[in-house]
């Protein structure tokens, strides 16, 4: 064909991009394309650090594409309407589009096929979650056989099966566009420089080489004060790094190994990797857990949900220093460890007694990396509601939690700077200090650093009791 559309979305890159390899190898120019949907930047759930790093890879890419010859054609409205004017413009015989499964991405699709020539290729995940089913048809809801299926399915083992960037990109010349947003600009807070390149990199950094970091991550992937992750999940969450590109990373350092705790840490990563597209599978065969709880057992759940505890905790000013420390870091830096978003969840739905959805909403507006299938999925664990669910009587203690994820205190003085010069002994529970020794510290409980909100003892048991009548009443 003579000239086709690729429709950027979740593919921020040109390396690994099967949309972009099918539409290369069957017209003779290429038109890339993005489109501003409203629908996605003004929504609710929208997070301006988030939507920054958007375009921020954005021109990134559009730096690439003009080194190949091409450029970035930008519109905003309606998708339907927005391709069938640039399809007219442009004589495009097609679109092609890396396939997205969340639900208004599959009604926005489905809509779009119907009027226009749109073919969709993989890309967001290694494998489709139409394909990772039970013998019976029926989508996996527990985590542990869909991983074990999804390692028995032939999976990216080598880096030459990875599609290589195309050398040139034939554009034709000014098509109508118009130029990305100026605000929101990305934060010199923000940790995340966007791009393929620093994807690419940060990859090499984590993964390659006797020495590289993902060969300690299964002991050090829990500590809050060590630089022991991958913090790859902003370029997985956008496409500047590719699922497949990922895996072939994780496998190749797994064959690289030296010990067998260095394959150990190569495959918890791979692990992880392959939870991100289980909660994506989750999303596709069951939409309503975007709206509700996955097991609906807890549907008549009684939350509390009191507003002044809700503010303290997102504040960063619930007198419990290792939530402190993690709400602080997602306000600064629009990222959270790992292990803190469980902490602080548990908090939230099972000290405070907070609707899951005030949390999953409160992370979507801050998180550089928030996708709604893995926050929607990461909540509903914590909270008990979900697929591979923590008991409900599983709740963390943010104390015993912080002496052993954090031991020293050094991610809590990083965040929480008043608590500097609190001794180690109770840096994770000043309000446990003796009198004198907050006045000989300067650290005054309930004056410099709040007092804590809650006495955890008490509410421990009103949760309790809250998930029982909730089961009880099915």
């Amino acid at each position: 064909m003579k000239a086709a559309i690729w429709w950027i979305r979740r593919d921020l890159r040109l390396a690994d991009n099967e949309a972009l390899t099918a539409v290369c190898s069957r017209a003779d120019t290429v038109i890339p394309t993005f489109i501003i949907d409203p629908q996605l930047v003004n929504g609710r759930y929208t997070g301006e650090k988030r939507l920054a790093f958007l375009w921020a890879g954005l021109r990134a890419l559009d730096a690439q594409l003009r080194e190949r010859g091409s450029y970035l054609v930008v519109r905003e409205g309606a998708p339907l309407a927005e391709l069938a004017a640039l399809r007219q413009e442009t004589q495009a015989e097609a679109i092609f589009v890396e396939e997205d499964y969340s639900p208004y991405a599959g009604r926005r699709d489905k809509a779009i096929a119907a009027e226009l020539p749109l073919t969709l290729t993989g890309g967001v995940t290694v494998h489709p979650p139409s394909t990772i089913l039970k013998t019976n048809g029926e989508p996996y809801t527990v985590f542990t056989p869909f991983s074990k299926q999804w390692r028995e399915r032939p999976f990216p083992d080598d880096p030459g099966s990875l599609l290589p960037a195309p050398a040139q990109i034939r554009t034709p010349a000014h098509i109508a566009g118009r130029p990305l947003p100026e605000k929101p600009a990305l934060p010199t807070a923000v940790p995340f420089p966007a791009g393929e390149a620093e994807a690419q990199r940060r990859l090499r950094t984590f993964t390659a080489g006797p020495e590289a970091p993902i060969y300690a991550y299964g002991a050090r992937r829990n500590r809050m004060d060590l630089d022991g992750t991958a913090q790859l999940s902003p370029y997985l969450r956008f496409g500047m790094l590719s699922a497949r590109q990922a895996v072939v990373a994780a496998r190749e350092a797994w064959h690289q190994a030296s010990h067998d705790n260095g394959r150990h840490g190569a495959d918890t990563w791979l692990n992880e990797l392959i939870w991100r597209e289980f909660y994506i599978s989750i999303l596709y065969h069951f939409p309503y857990v975007l709206k509700g709880n996955f097991n609906r057992t807890y549907d008549a759940l009684a939350w509390d949900n009191d507003a002044e505890h809700f503010a303290a905790w997102q504040n960063g000013r619930t007198g419990y220093p290792i939530i402190d420390a993690a709400m602080r870091q997602l306000a600064a830096t629009g990222w959270m460890h790992n292990r803190a978003r469980m902490i602080v969840a548990s908090f939230l739905v099972k000290d405070l007694l907070i609707d899951w959805r005030w949390g999953e909403r409160h992370f979507m507006q801050h998180l550089v990396d928030g996708d709604p299938a893995a926050n929607n999925g990461g909540w509903q664990w914590t909270a008990g509601t979900g697929t591979d669910a923590a008991p409900y009587f599983r709740i963390f203690n943010p104390t015993t939690q912080s002496k052993k994820f954090d031991p020293d205190g050094r991610y809590i003085r990083r965040w929480v700077p008043e608590l500097t010069a609190v001794p180690d002994a109770h840096i994770h529970e000043p309000a446990a200090m003796p009198p004198d020794l907050q006045k000989q510290c300067g650290v005054i409980v309930g004056r410099d650093y709040p007092a804590p909100t809650i006495d955890r003892q008490k509410t421990r048991q009103r949760t309790l009791e809250a998930y029982k009548q909730a089961r009880e009443a099915v």
